[in-house]
Parts: C-alpha cells; sequence; structure tokens
C-alpha cells in the first residue's frame, strides 16, 4: 500500500530505543516528526542541530521529534547499536527528542518503500489526526511544520503541488531500481560462478538500460579483457570508454578506463600493446589537465593512476614526481577525512618505493601498514566512505576491480 500525504500514519515498530522513552501510538492531538538518519550520512548529522531546535520552538505546541536509525553501518546489529550509542554519546549531548534504533529492515518496509523515500534524511510530518501531512528533506521543515501545527498545510494547493511533484520524481527512480535490480543480481549471481557468458549478458542489458552507469561499463571492459579475453570484442568496448571518458571530461570515467589498461593486478600482455601505451598516453594527459600539477586541486585520487602509466611506458621520473604530488595533497589546504588519510597513505608510500626502488621508503611502508589502524580497512569502514560519496577506487595500482554495484 502506498504511503503519501493524508495516508494514516504506518506504526512504529522498533527493536529497542536509545534516547527518550517507547512510543507505542501517535497521542491524537499531537504533531510528530518521524526522521529517518544515519550517522555515517553527514546531512543526517548536519540536521540534528535543526530538529533540537524545532523540537525546543514547537514543543509547547504539541510537536515531537521521533528519530529512526535504520541504516547504520555494521556486520551485526550488536556492532551497530554500539557504534551509534557511543556516537550518541559523543556528539549529542543536549539531545532533546526520541532515538530508535531498528536493523530488521521493518521500518523501512512500512514508511520508506511504500513513499518512495530512497534517501535519508527523510522527514515523515504526522499531523494531529495522525495522517502523513508531509514527506520530504528536514530543511523543507521550517516552512511545513508551523503550517500543519496550524491546521492549515494538508489542504493547500502549495503542499498538493509538493507531493505530486515528490512522488513523480521519487517514484520514477524506484520503478527504475525495480527494473535494474532482477539484472544486477542476475549479474552477481553469475559473477560467483564464473559464468561468464550469463554475466555478459546481464552486464549488456543493463547497460542497454543505464548507459550512463559507470559501474556497469567498467564491469563490461573488465569482464571482456580480464576474464573471456576476448579481445576482438573488449577492444571495441574498450574504444569507446575511453572515447566517452575523454568526451566528458570527467576524472572518473577516465580513472576507470586508465585502470583497466594499466592496473598491475591484471596481466595486459594479451593486449595490442601499441594501442594500449596509445590511449594510456591520451588519458593521462587529459586528468592532468583536468588537474595540473601546479593547481590547487587535490592529487591523491588520480595522479596514482597516471603515474603509474608513466612507469610502464618508460618514464620512471615522471612517475615517481607524480607520487610525491599525491603524498603532498592528503596535507593540502583541504583536509580529508582522518581514515581516508590513513587508508591512502601505506599504498602511495609502498607504491613510491616500488617506483624509486628504495629500502628506506619500502621499509617504511612495511611499519606504516602494521601500525595505522585497520578499521577504515575493514567493510564497515569502506562502505562509510562510499556512502559519504568518496570514491575509494582511487588506489586501484594496488587493488584489484571488486564485483560490485557501487552506485548504491
Amino acid at each position: 500500500m502506498a504511503l503519501q500525504m493524508d495516508s494514516p500514519a504506518s506504526p512504529i515498530k522498533v527493536e529497542t530505543w536509545l534516547r527518550g522513552g517507547p512510543l507505542a501510538s501517535f497521542l491524537p492531538g499531537k504533531v510528530y516528526v518521524v526522521e529517518f538518519w544515519a550517522t555515517w550520512c553527514g546531512p543526517c548529522a548536519a540536521a540534528m542541530l535543526h530538529l533540537m531546535e524545532l523540537q525546543e520552538k514547537f514543543k509547547e505546541s504539541g510537536l515531537e521529534v521521533v528519530a529512526v536509525a535504520a541504516d547504520e553501518d555494521a556486520s551485526s546489529a550488536v556492532e551497530a547499536r554500539t557504534k551509534l550509542d557511543a556516537w550518541l554519546t559523543e556528539t549529542s549531548s543536549g539531545l532533546n527528542y526520541r532515538i530508535a534504533f531498528d536493523t530488521t529492515g521493518e521500518m523501512n518496509k512500512l514508511w520508506r518503500e511504500p513513499s518512495f523515500s530512497l534517501g535519508i534524511p527523510t522527514s515523515f510530518v504526522v499531523d494531529r489526526d495522525g495522517d502523513i501531512s508531509f514527506i520530504g528533506h528536514p530543511r523543507q521543515l521550517d516552512e511545513v511544520l508551523p503550517k500543519v501545527l496550524g491546521g492549515s498545510w494538508r489542504t493547500s494547493d502549495e503542499a498538493k503541488a509538493a507531493e505530486t511533484a515528490r512522488i513523480a520524481r521519487n517514484g520514477a527512480i524506484a520503478r527504475e531500481q525495480a527494473l535494474k535490480k532482477p539484472i544486477s543480481d542476475r549479474f552477481c549471481a553469475a559473477i560467483k560462478k564464473q559464468d561468464w557468458k550469463t554475466a555478459l549478458s546481464a552486464i549488456e542489458e543493463r547497460i542497454a538500460l543505464t548507459p550512463d552507469d559507470i559501474n556497469f561499463r567498467l564491469a563490461h571492459v573488465h569482464l571482456l579483457l580480464h576474464r573471456m579475453y576476448d579481445m576482438q570484442k573488449g577492444m571495441v568496448v574498450m574504444r569507446q570508454l575511453v572515447r566517452d571518458a575523454i568526451d566528458r571530461n570527467s576524472e572518473s570515467w577516465m580513472l576507470v578506463a586508465l585502470g583497466q589498461l594499466f592496473d598491475p593486478a591484471h596481466d595486459h600482455s594479451h593486449l595490442p600493446s601499441a594501442e594500449r601505451f596509445a590511449m594510456g598516453k591520451k588519458l593521462s594527459e587529459h586528468l592532468l589537465a583536468l588537474n595540473p600539477p601546479k593547481g590547487d586541486g587535490p592529487k591523491f585520487r588520480s595522479y596514482p593512476a597516471v603515474a603509474r602509466y608513466y612507469y610502464d611506458s618508460g618514464d620512471k621520473d615522471r612517475a615517481i614526481e607524480l607520487l610525491r604530488l599525491a603524498l603532498k595533497s592528503l596535507d593540502g589546504p583541504e583536509p580529508i577525512p582522518d581514515g581516508l588519510r590513513q587508508h591512502l597513505l601505506p599504498d602511495l608510500l609502498q607504491a613510491l618505493a616500488n617506483y624509486k626502488g628504495g629500502r628506506g621508503v619500502a621499509a617504511l611502508s612495511a611499519r606504516l601498514r602494521k601500525t595505522i589502524s585497520r578499521r577504515c580497512e575493514s567493510a564497515a569502514g569502506r562502505g562509510k566512505y562510499i556512502k559519504r560519496g568518496v570514491n575509494l577506487n582511487v588506489n586501484w595500482p594496488i587493488r584489484p576491480f571488486p564485483w560490485r554495484d557501487r552506485s548504491k
């Protein structure tokens, strides 16, 4: 059943309450904000102060805020609850509203899925009659809440227009995801079985559906060149990927293409050497033009890939120079998260040691690998940065391509 404006609010079914007492039902005469959030979600954390202010401002008018953590990033429910509780203790001492916790998926099934609410943070406003009045981003609450509390929002033309636009926008995305999921599932199952023919069929079906999905464009090339060794078809697809990456002037696309040509995790001896280096030269020059060595842009993402091309093409000094710039950019004017820095530093030092052939730097890298915390190397740690929009495919000279859809 669809959940939208004028629908009766779904029940609250959570595993436990971490802050505040349990909420068994929505009381008549009160207005509730049910907020879906997670600790890894930057906009969610930023919205917490805003929600605290709204709770204080409209408390006497009957407002109650309820935040539901239903998307925590952890390997188990126990780990998720422990991390969440620690996060709340550290960051939210002045919290003035309830926090619920759920890892069963029940709250998402009751609230987000039937309302086409695809991302977080998402706010649901339940009015004094127990019906849904608003579904959207918490930044819109400043405008919406006073009207809901005053009883004028749900019948307004503004509310109806906003709801119509939301359903049209999110419904289209949800329908597209529903079309893509069975294809992705078939692809992943075929990869596990090393059934390359079925995997290729799924990839090509998915690309026909969403031709701009870089993940499946990458998988397409990777499968043909490095699993099926179909050079005739694979090089046609590779050339098209290079052309598209350059036409888009996209760093991400160019890095993906360069990785398929020079990632040392793969054997490139079966590729036509002259064409491989010609494509590598073109991609590297475009990447350096996009982010010049003397410019202010961060170098740690693209320069290791470009350095690998120069090293393989025989320009060892240029490769070393680019890696040094990548290392220097870790401490650039725009700070990066400490966990991400710790994740990148050992591999950059190891690559530099390999290019220089220097024992001292190699020894330093080995020591760093033993001493730097591995928490951000775990699946949960990597997932945290992926969900925050940080592309961790910057270390392709060290790690092979992971067979999974990173667009989710």
